[in-house]
């Protein structure tokens, strides 16, 4: 496992899902400008596939350029030989399904960095528990499983519990929680807006089951001009204030400000 693994799964942006039983598909998401592929070894493949696509990633799996995994879950028979595959050269970390406190993600804990997939009733209950888990890098917001499992069907019902994500990772000191897949991959502007909206609600990433949405993606997250001139506006002004009380584009500037002004410039930069 590279040294490196968790730094890089706390700073992606987008995660680009890829089916464990289409092997020469890897190669294809590793080339796109995706910050982490995941090869999908739980829903993408069936269960009568499933040792076949295992067989066949463990002999793709390649250390200089590693993926993430995803996993079957800790109910089902494959589960063990998952965790072994994730354990070889070439995988960055797991993504844990239906991720929820006990000993099944205690055994991926212990194994790799952790993305634990929130995608049930009782794993939003117990959010900041499985945030706080030794292990666990980032949560991912499985908005699909959950509305089925919550028998919601109009996922935009969903926004509330989202939050939750976002402070369960706030309080527990890991990185920004990751956005739910977009089904909708033909339209690049349908993606982008999902992402701008999940971005002003504290998401700092995205799952993505397409290659055309990881620029969307990226895009979407990058601060647009006027934002960025605000910024340097804001830091222009509280140097030459010296501590003074300030105004910029007639809204008073304080600290929280001046920190929203840096975050700026550094996710420009």
């Amino acid at each position: 496992m590279p040294h490196d693994a968790g730094r890089r799964i706390d700073d992606a942006r987008s995660f680009l899902f890829v089916p464990a039983n289409r092997p020469e598909r890897i190669a294809k998401a590793l080339a796109t400008q995706a910050d982490i592929v995941i090869v999908d070894l739980e829903d993408a493949v069936p269960p009568n596939e499933k040792v076949a696509a295992c067989a066949a990633l463990t002999a793709q799996l390649d250390p200089d350029r590693p993926v993430l995994l995803r996993v079957n879950d800790a109910g089902t028979e494959w589960f063990g030989e998952d965790l072994r595959i994730a354990a070889l050269p070439g995988v960055l970390g797991i993504m844990l399904p239906k991720a929820e406190p006990g000993d099944g993600l205690e055994r991926a804990c212990a194994v790799a960095p952790v993305v634990a997939l929130i995608e049930s009733a009782r794993g939003v209950a117990d959010v900041r528990t499985i945030a706080a888990s030794q292990g666990v890098r980032r949560l991912a917001f499985g908005t699909i499983d959950l509305a089925l499992d919550l028998n919601i069907t109009d996922e935009t019902l969903l926004a509330p519990l989202g939050l939750q994500l976002v402070l369960a990772s706030r309080v527990g000191g890991i990185a920004s929680p990751i956005d739910g897949v977009t089904t909708d991959f033909r339209d690049p502007g349908v993606v982008a807006r999902a992402m701008m909206a999940s971005a002003k609600a504290g998401f700092g990433a995205k799952l993505c089951i397409h290659p055309a949405q990881v620029t969307a993606v990226h895009a979407a997250l990058r601060p647009t001009e006027g934002a960025v001139a605000w910024a340097h506006r804001v830091i222009a002004a509280a140097e030459q204030a010296n501590g003074t009380a300030i105004a910029v584009d007639g809204r008073m500037i304080d600290k929280p400000v001046i920190a929203q002004a840096q975050r700026i410039l550094a996710n420009a930069g």
